[in-house]
């Protein structure tokens, strides 16, 4: 399975690599087709924006997005225990994510 279908919007995750190293933050959008994904306060930039005939100029911000592959799921917020996920099929038969080092607990 890809890095990409392991996170989802509204997952806590904690950066592992790059100037934000050691945050956590919630994921806010995920861009599948560049594997990046937008987390909440964290890399926000400020785009100037020169006025044109249809809108007004000025400063707006922008998010920025991290490669998922600088990010681990949180799984316990007070702690910061963090984790890679898997895949297994439950007792319904419905593939759900597993945390693998949480002897293989299942993630909501």
């Amino acid at each position: 399975m890809n890095t990409q279908k392991r996170l989802k919007v509204g997952d806590l995750v904690k950066i592992i690599a790059g100037n934000d190293k050691g945050k956590t933050a919630k994921i806010v959008k995920i861009d599948l087709k560049n594997e990046r994904a937008m987390l909440e306060g964290i890399g926000t930039r400020t785009r100037h924006l020169r006025p044109t005939q249809y809108q007004k100029g000025g400063k707006k911000d922008i998010h920025t997005g991290i490669h998922l592959s600088n990010l681990k799921l949180v799984i316990d917020e007070k702690t910061g225990l963090t984790t890679r996920v898997g895949y297994t099929k439950n007792s319904e038969g419905k593939t759900v994510r597993i945390a693998k080092q949480a002897n293989n607990r299942e993630i909501k």
